[in-house]
Protein backbone atom coordinates (compact mmCIF):
# COMPACT_ATOMS: atom_id res chain seq x y z
CA UNK A 1 0.00 0.00 0.00
CA UNK A 2 1.50 3.29 -1.12
CA UNK A 3 1.75 6.08 1.50
CA UNK A 4 0.03 9.32 0.53
CA UNK A 5 2.45 12.15 -0.20
CA UNK A 6 2.04 15.59 1.50
CA UNK A 7 0.84 17.24 -1.67
CA UNK A 8 -2.47 15.41 -1.53
CA UNK A 9 -3.60 17.12 1.69
CA UNK A 10 -2.49 20.64 0.84
CA UNK A 11 -5.93 21.85 -0.42
CA UNK A 12 -7.62 20.58 2.75
CA UNK A 13 -4.88 22.00 4.97
CA UNK A 14 -5.17 25.38 3.23
CA UNK A 15 -8.94 25.30 3.67
CA UNK A 16 -8.61 24.60 7.40
CA UNK A 17 -5.94 27.27 7.86
CA UNK A 18 -8.08 29.88 6.10
CA UNK A 19 -11.04 29.03 8.29
CA UNK A 20 -8.93 29.31 11.46
CA UNK A 21 -7.61 32.70 10.39
CA UNK A 22 -11.12 34.00 9.81
CA UNK A 23 -12.70 32.56 12.96
CA UNK A 24 -11.25 35.11 15.41
CA UNK A 25 -12.77 37.98 13.46
CA UNK A 26 -16.22 36.46 13.73
CA UNK A 27 -16.11 35.34 17.36
CA UNK A 28 -17.89 37.58 19.91
CA UNK A 29 -15.69 39.80 22.08
CA UNK A 30 -14.75 38.52 25.55
CA UNK A 31 -14.52 41.00 28.43
CA UNK A 32 -11.07 41.60 29.80
CA UNK A 33 -10.49 40.42 33.37
CA UNK A 34 -10.69 43.05 36.07
CA UNK A 35 -7.32 43.56 37.68
CA UNK A 36 -6.71 44.54 41.28
CA UNK A 37 -6.14 48.19 42.09
CA UNK A 38 -2.53 49.21 41.31
CA UNK A 39 -0.32 50.26 44.17
CA UNK A 40 -1.26 53.78 45.18
CA UNK A 41 1.31 56.46 45.95
CA UNK A 42 0.37 56.21 49.60
CA UNK A 43 1.19 52.50 49.66
CA UNK A 44 4.61 53.10 48.17
CA UNK A 45 5.19 55.82 50.74
CA UNK A 46 4.27 53.49 53.59
CA UNK A 47 1.13 55.28 54.80
CA UNK A 48 -0.86 53.38 57.46
CA UNK A 49 -4.43 52.28 56.68
CA UNK A 50 -7.38 54.10 58.20
CA UNK A 51 -9.82 51.56 59.69
CA UNK A 52 -13.57 52.07 59.43
CA UNK A 53 -14.05 50.43 62.85
CA UNK A 54 -12.04 49.00 65.73
CA UNK A 55 -12.22 45.42 66.98
CA UNK A 56 -15.55 45.17 68.82
CA UNK A 57 -14.35 42.14 70.77
CA UNK A 58 -11.23 43.70 72.25
CA UNK A 59 -11.28 44.20 76.01
CA UNK A 60 -9.75 47.65 75.90
CA UNK A 61 -10.35 50.40 73.38
CA UNK A 62 -7.14 51.40 71.65
CA UNK A 63 -7.69 54.40 69.40
CA UNK A 64 -6.06 54.59 65.98
CA UNK A 65 -2.50 55.81 66.49
CA UNK A 66 -1.24 59.03 64.95
CA UNK A 67 0.47 58.56 61.62
CA UNK A 68 4.13 59.49 61.42
CA UNK A 69 4.13 59.43 57.63
CA UNK A 70 3.13 62.13 55.18
CA UNK A 71 2.22 61.81 51.54
CA UNK A 72 4.66 63.42 49.17
CA UNK A 73 2.17 64.09 46.38
CA UNK A 74 -1.50 63.87 45.54
CA UNK A 75 -3.18 60.53 45.05
CA UNK A 76 -5.03 59.50 41.89
CA UNK A 77 -8.48 60.36 43.27
CA UNK A 78 -7.95 64.12 43.42
CA UNK A 79 -6.45 64.10 39.95
CA UNK A 80 -9.36 62.02 38.66
CA UNK A 81 -11.86 64.54 40.07
CA UNK A 82 -9.74 67.42 38.73
CA UNK A 83 -10.00 69.30 42.02
CA UNK A 84 -7.42 71.90 40.97
CA UNK A 85 -9.78 73.15 38.25
CA UNK A 86 -12.90 72.58 40.33
CA UNK A 87 -11.56 75.03 42.93
CA UNK A 88 -11.67 77.86 40.37
CA UNK A 89 -15.47 77.59 40.33
CA UNK A 90 -16.08 77.76 44.07
CA UNK A 91 -15.20 76.21 47.41
CA UNK A 92 -18.58 75.54 48.98
CA UNK A 93 -18.51 78.61 51.21
CA UNK A 94 -21.84 79.32 52.87
CA UNK A 95 -22.93 75.67 53.03
CA UNK A 96 -22.96 73.15 55.87
CA UNK A 97 -22.25 69.46 55.42
CA UNK A 98 -23.41 67.17 58.23
CA UNK A 99 -21.20 64.07 58.42
CA UNK A 100 -22.67 61.00 60.11
CA UNK A 101 -19.84 58.59 60.91
CA UNK A 102 -17.46 57.96 63.83
CA UNK A 103 -17.19 61.66 64.69
CA UNK A 104 -14.76 64.40 63.69
CA UNK A 105 -12.13 65.85 65.96
CA UNK A 106 -12.41 69.62 65.95
CA UNK A 107 -9.03 71.22 65.36
CA UNK A 108 -7.66 68.26 63.38
CA UNK A 109 -4.94 69.17 60.90
CA UNK A 110 -6.32 70.65 57.69
CA UNK A 111 -9.84 71.32 58.97
CA UNK A 112 -9.23 74.69 60.62
CA UNK A 113 -12.05 76.01 62.76
CA UNK A 114 -14.88 74.93 60.45
CA UNK A 115 -15.93 71.82 62.44
CA UNK A 116 -18.78 71.80 64.94
CA UNK A 117 -19.38 68.56 66.83
CA UNK A 118 -22.54 67.45 68.62
CA UNK A 119 -22.06 65.54 71.87
CA UNK A 120 -19.67 62.58 71.65
CA UNK A 121 -19.01 63.27 67.95
CA UNK A 122 -16.13 65.58 68.89
CA UNK A 123 -14.12 62.57 70.10
CA UNK A 124 -13.12 60.42 67.13
CA UNK A 125 -11.30 57.38 68.52
CA UNK A 126 -11.47 55.40 65.27
CA UNK A 127 -10.41 58.35 63.11
CA UNK A 128 -12.57 57.36 60.15
CA UNK A 129 -14.93 60.33 60.37
CA UNK A 130 -12.04 62.79 60.56
CA UNK A 131 -10.51 61.06 57.52
CA UNK A 132 -13.75 61.57 55.55
CA UNK A 133 -14.02 65.18 56.75
CA UNK A 134 -10.69 65.90 55.08
CA UNK A 135 -12.05 64.64 51.75
CA UNK A 136 -15.13 66.83 52.05
CA UNK A 137 -13.70 70.09 53.39
CA UNK A 138 -9.96 69.70 53.98
CA UNK A 139 -8.02 72.86 53.19
CA UNK A 140 -5.06 71.02 51.70
CA UNK A 141 -2.34 71.45 54.27
CA UNK A 142 1.32 70.52 53.87
CA UNK A 143 3.64 70.18 50.94
CA UNK A 144 1.52 67.56 49.17
CA UNK A 145 -1.59 69.81 49.06
CA UNK A 146 -4.40 67.32 49.72
CA UNK A 147 -7.53 69.48 49.59
CA UNK A 148 -11.11 68.38 50.03
CA UNK A 149 -13.71 69.05 47.39
CA UNK A 150 -15.36 71.95 49.27
CA UNK A 151 -12.74 73.50 51.58
CA UNK A 152 -14.94 76.52 52.25
CA UNK A 153 -17.86 74.50 53.64
CA UNK A 154 -18.59 74.09 57.35
CA UNK A 155 -18.80 70.62 58.87
CA UNK A 156 -21.29 69.40 61.45
CA UNK A 157 -19.92 66.20 63.01
CA UNK A 158 -22.49 63.65 64.19
CA UNK A 159 -21.94 60.18 65.60
CA UNK A 160 -23.73 57.30 63.90
CA UNK A 161 -21.65 54.60 65.59
CA UNK A 162 -20.43 53.60 69.01
CA UNK A 163 -16.94 54.52 70.18
CA UNK A 164 -15.41 51.62 68.26
CA UNK A 165 -17.14 52.44 64.98
CA UNK A 166 -19.94 49.87 65.02
CA UNK A 167 -22.99 51.51 63.37
CA UNK A 168 -26.33 51.64 65.12
CA UNK A 169 -29.66 52.44 63.43
CA UNK A 170 -30.95 54.48 66.38
CA UNK A 171 -27.78 56.58 66.46
CA UNK A 172 -27.90 57.19 62.71
CA UNK A 173 -31.57 58.19 62.88
CA UNK A 174 -30.88 60.62 65.73
CA UNK A 175 -27.92 62.07 63.84
CA UNK A 176 -30.02 62.63 60.70
CA UNK A 177 -32.67 64.42 62.76
CA UNK A 178 -29.98 66.61 64.38
CA UNK A 179 -28.65 67.47 60.91
CA UNK A 180 -32.16 68.39 59.77
CA UNK A 181 -32.72 70.58 62.82
CA UNK A 182 -29.41 72.33 62.09
CA UNK A 183 -30.60 73.00 58.51
CA UNK A 184 -27.65 71.22 56.94
CA UNK A 185 -27.46 71.64 53.17
CA UNK A 186 -25.92 68.22 52.63
CA UNK A 187 -26.06 65.14 54.87
CA UNK A 188 -23.25 62.65 54.24
CA UNK A 189 -23.75 59.22 55.82
CA UNK A 190 -20.64 57.03 55.86
CA UNK A 191 -22.22 53.98 57.48
CA UNK A 192 -24.50 51.35 55.95
CA UNK A 193 -26.91 49.03 57.74
CA UNK A 194 -28.08 45.63 56.42
CA UNK A 195 -31.68 46.06 57.62
CA UNK A 196 -34.22 48.80 57.14
CA UNK A 197 -35.20 50.68 60.28
CA UNK A 198 -38.56 52.42 60.62
CA UNK A 199 -37.25 55.36 62.61
CA UNK A 200 -34.32 55.88 60.25
CA UNK A 201 -36.66 55.77 57.25
CA UNK A 202 -38.78 58.49 58.84
CA UNK A 203 -35.76 60.63 59.72
CA UNK A 204 -34.41 60.47 56.16
CA UNK A 205 -37.81 61.36 54.69
CA UNK A 206 -38.05 64.39 56.98
CA UNK A 207 -34.53 65.49 55.99
CA UNK A 208 -35.42 65.34 52.30
CA UNK A 209 -38.64 67.25 52.90
CA UNK A 210 -36.64 69.91 54.75
CA UNK A 211 -34.45 70.46 51.66
CA UNK A 212 -31.27 68.51 52.43
CA UNK A 213 -29.29 66.54 49.85
CA UNK A 214 -28.73 63.13 51.46
CA UNK A 215 -25.72 61.12 50.26
CA UNK A 216 -25.00 57.67 51.70
CA UNK A 217 -22.47 54.87 51.28
CA UNK A 218 -24.03 52.08 49.21
CA UNK A 219 -22.32 49.37 51.28
CA UNK A 220 -20.35 49.02 54.49
CA UNK A 221 -16.61 48.87 54.11
CA UNK A 222 -15.83 45.11 53.89
CA UNK A 223 -14.39 43.87 57.21
CA UNK A 224 -12.30 41.08 55.66
CA UNK A 225 -11.03 40.10 52.24
CA UNK A 226 -13.22 36.95 52.21
CA UNK A 227 -16.43 38.65 53.34
CA UNK A 228 -17.83 39.09 49.82
CA UNK A 229 -17.67 35.36 49.10
CA UNK A 230 -20.28 34.62 51.77
CA UNK A 231 -22.37 37.80 51.62
CA UNK A 232 -25.39 37.75 49.29
CA UNK A 233 -26.37 40.79 47.24
CA UNK A 234 -28.57 43.05 49.35
CA UNK A 235 -29.69 46.63 49.72
CA UNK A 236 -28.13 48.60 52.57
CA UNK A 237 -29.69 51.49 54.41
CA UNK A 238 -30.13 54.42 54.47
CA UNK A 239 -28.63 54.32 50.95
CA UNK A 240 -31.63 52.26 49.82
CA UNK A 241 -34.20 54.82 50.98
CA UNK A 242 -36.11 56.73 48.25
CA UNK A 243 -34.48 60.06 47.46
CA UNK A 244 -31.08 59.16 48.92
CA UNK A 245 -28.11 59.28 46.54
CA UNK A 246 -26.48 55.85 46.87
CA UNK A 247 -22.74 55.97 46.15
CA UNK A 248 -20.31 53.07 45.72
CA UNK A 249 -16.52 52.97 45.43
CA UNK A 250 -14.49 52.47 42.26
CA UNK A 251 -10.89 51.71 41.28
CA UNK A 252 -8.83 53.92 38.94
CA UNK A 253 -10.11 51.74 36.07
CA UNK A 254 -13.71 52.57 36.99
CA UNK A 255 -14.47 49.02 38.15
CA UNK A 256 -15.69 48.09 41.62
CA UNK A 257 -13.00 46.69 43.94
CA UNK A 258 -12.82 42.92 44.14
CA UNK A 259 -13.56 42.92 47.88
CA UNK A 260 -16.55 45.27 47.64
CA UNK A 261 -19.74 43.92 49.17
CA UNK A 262 -22.36 43.13 46.49
CA UNK A 263 -25.37 45.43 46.34
CA UNK A 264 -27.93 46.87 43.93
CA UNK A 265 -29.58 50.21 43.23
CA UNK A 266 -26.31 52.19 43.12
CA UNK A 267 -26.78 55.68 41.64
CA UNK A 268 -23.16 56.79 41.32
CA UNK A 269 -19.60 55.59 41.85
CA UNK A 270 -16.63 57.72 42.91
CA UNK A 271 -12.97 57.14 43.82
CA UNK A 272 -12.78 54.79 46.78
CA UNK A 273 -9.43 52.99 46.78
CA UNK A 274 -5.94 54.20 47.66
CA UNK A 275 -7.24 57.59 48.84
CA UNK A 276 -5.10 59.78 51.14
CA UNK A 277 -6.36 62.00 53.95
CA UNK A 278 -5.59 62.95 57.53
CA UNK A 279 -6.75 61.74 60.93
CA UNK A 280 -7.73 63.08 64.36
CA UNK A 281 -4.27 62.99 65.90
CA UNK A 282 -1.05 64.47 64.56
CA UNK A 283 -0.41 65.83 61.10
CA UNK A 284 0.37 62.58 59.31
CA UNK A 285 -1.61 60.92 56.52
CA UNK A 286 -3.49 57.66 56.12
CA UNK A 287 -4.71 55.50 53.27
CA UNK A 288 -8.46 54.82 53.10
CA UNK A 289 -10.92 52.92 50.93
CA UNK A 290 -14.56 51.95 50.68
CA UNK A 291 -17.97 53.28 49.69
CA UNK A 292 -17.81 55.77 52.58
CA UNK A 293 -14.83 57.44 50.90
CA UNK A 294 -16.75 57.68 47.62
CA UNK A 295 -19.76 59.12 49.45
CA UNK A 296 -17.58 61.79 51.08
CA UNK A 297 -16.24 62.95 47.71
CA UNK A 298 -19.79 63.07 46.34
CA UNK A 299 -21.09 64.99 49.36
CA UNK A 300 -18.33 67.58 48.90
CA UNK A 301 -19.33 68.02 45.27
CA UNK A 302 -22.97 68.42 46.34
CA UNK A 303 -21.87 71.21 48.70
CA UNK A 304 -20.19 73.00 45.80
CA UNK A 305 -23.40 72.79 43.80
CA UNK A 306 -25.56 74.02 46.66
CA UNK A 307 -23.30 77.03 47.07
CA UNK A 308 -23.17 77.81 43.36
CA UNK A 309 -26.85 77.09 42.64
CA UNK A 310 -28.84 78.03 45.74
CA UNK A 311 -32.12 78.12 43.82
CA UNK A 312 -31.95 74.48 42.72
CA UNK A 313 -33.83 71.89 44.74
CA UNK A 314 -32.11 68.85 46.27
CA UNK A 315 -33.66 66.68 43.54
CA UNK A 316 -32.16 68.96 40.90
CA UNK A 317 -28.75 68.79 42.59
CA UNK A 318 -28.91 65.00 42.64
CA UNK A 319 -29.94 64.92 39.00
CA UNK A 320 -27.05 67.23 38.09
CA UNK A 321 -24.59 64.89 39.80
CA UNK A 322 -25.85 61.87 37.87
CA UNK A 323 -26.54 63.62 34.55
CA UNK A 324 -23.02 65.07 34.32
CA UNK A 325 -21.28 61.89 35.48
CA UNK A 326 -18.97 59.96 33.20
CA UNK A 327 -21.18 57.45 31.35
CA UNK A 328 -20.76 53.82 32.38
CA UNK A 329 -22.95 50.95 33.60
CA UNK A 330 -23.08 52.95 36.83
CA UNK A 331 -22.19 56.65 36.21
CA UNK A 332 -18.85 57.85 37.59
CA UNK A 333 -18.69 61.13 39.51
CA UNK A 334 -17.26 64.02 37.49
CA UNK A 335 -16.93 66.96 39.89
CA UNK A 336 -15.70 69.42 37.26
CA UNK A 337 -18.53 68.62 34.84
CA UNK A 338 -21.06 68.88 37.66
CA UNK A 339 -20.09 72.46 38.49
CA UNK A 340 -19.54 73.71 34.93
CA UNK A 341 -22.04 71.93 32.67
CA UNK A 342 -25.13 73.79 31.49
CA UNK A 343 -27.89 71.21 31.32
CA UNK A 344 -30.11 71.42 28.24
CA UNK A 345 -33.85 71.84 27.98
CA UNK A 346 -34.23 68.08 27.77
CA UNK A 347 -33.16 67.89 31.40
CA UNK A 348 -35.66 70.46 32.64
CA UNK A 349 -38.41 67.92 33.21
CA UNK A 350 -36.05 65.36 34.76
CA UNK A 351 -34.76 67.93 37.26
CA UNK A 352 -38.22 68.13 38.79
CA UNK A 353 -38.10 64.56 40.05
CA UNK A 354 -38.54 64.21 43.78
CA UNK A 355 -36.37 61.13 44.09
CA UNK A 356 -33.46 59.48 42.35
CA UNK A 357 -33.86 56.49 40.11
CA UNK A 358 -31.38 53.68 40.77
CA UNK A 359 -29.12 52.78 37.89
CA UNK A 360 -29.49 49.21 36.65
CA UNK A 361 -26.92 47.37 34.59
CA UNK A 362 -27.97 47.24 30.94
CA UNK A 363 -29.59 43.96 29.86
CA UNK A 364 -27.49 42.70 26.93
CA UNK A 365 -29.30 39.40 26.35
CA UNK A 366 -30.97 40.55 23.11
CA UNK A 367 -27.73 42.04 21.81
CA UNK A 368 -25.86 38.83 22.66
CA UNK A 369 -28.41 36.74 20.74
CA UNK A 370 -28.09 39.07 17.75
CA UNK A 371 -24.30 38.80 17.96
CA UNK A 372 -24.55 35.00 18.03
CA UNK A 373 -26.76 35.02 14.92
CA UNK A 374 -24.33 37.37 13.19
CA UNK A 375 -21.47 35.03 14.06
CA UNK A 376 -23.30 32.06 12.52
CA UNK A 377 -24.03 34.04 9.33
CA UNK A 378 -20.40 35.11 9.05
CA UNK A 379 -19.14 31.55 9.49
CA UNK A 380 -21.60 30.19 6.94
CA UNK A 381 -20.65 32.95 4.53
CA UNK A 382 -16.96 32.24 5.04
CA UNK A 383 -17.50 28.55 4.42
CA UNK A 384 -19.38 29.36 1.21
CA UNK A 385 -16.61 31.62 -0.06
CA UNK A 386 -13.95 29.01 0.69
CA UNK A 387 -16.00 26.34 -1.06
CA UNK A 388 -16.22 28.49 -4.18
CA UNK A 389 -12.49 29.18 -4.12
CA UNK A 390 -11.76 25.50 -3.70
CA UNK A 391 -14.02 24.68 -6.64
CA UNK A 392 -12.33 27.30 -8.84
CA UNK A 393 -8.81 26.10 -8.02
CA UNK A 394 -9.11 22.39 -7.33
CA UNK A 395 -11.67 21.24 -9.93
CA UNK A 396 -9.65 22.33 -13.04
CA UNK A 397 -6.60 20.52 -11.67
CA UNK A 398 -8.59 17.36 -10.98
CA UNK A 399 -10.08 17.48 -14.48
CA UNK A 400 -6.55 17.82 -15.94
CA UNK A 401 -5.49 14.68 -14.01
CA UNK A 402 -8.43 12.76 -15.39
CA UNK A 403 -10.05 12.83 -11.96
CA UNK A 404 -7.24 10.67 -10.55
CA UNK A 405 -5.78 11.41 -7.06
CA UNK A 406 -2.79 13.74 -7.08
CA UNK A 407 -0.28 11.12 -5.96
CA UNK A 408 -1.23 8.58 -8.65
CA UNK A 409 -1.29 11.30 -11.33
CA UNK A 410 2.44 11.82 -10.84
CA UNK A 411 3.34 8.12 -11.18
Amino acid sequence: MRRRRPGAVRPLRGLALSALLLLPTAAPAVAEPVHAVPAADGERQGLPPMPSALDPGARAVECTAASREKAEKQDWSRQRLDLARVRRHGDGAGTTVALVDTGVRAGAAGLGDRVTARGAAGDDCVGHGTFLAGLIAGEGWGRSRLPGVAPGAKLLALRGTDERGTPDAALVARAVRDATAAEADVIAIGVALPKRDKELTSAVADALDAGAVVVAAATPDPPTANATRETPTRTYYPAGEPGVLSVADMLPSGARPGDALPTDGVDLVAPGAGVVSGGPRGSGHYLGAGASVAAAYTAGTAALLRAARPDETPAQIVHRLTATAYPADVPQLDAYAAVTTVLGDADAVARTRTQTEPVTVRDTAAADRAADRATVFVLLGTAGVLAVLWAVVALPRARARGWRPADTARD
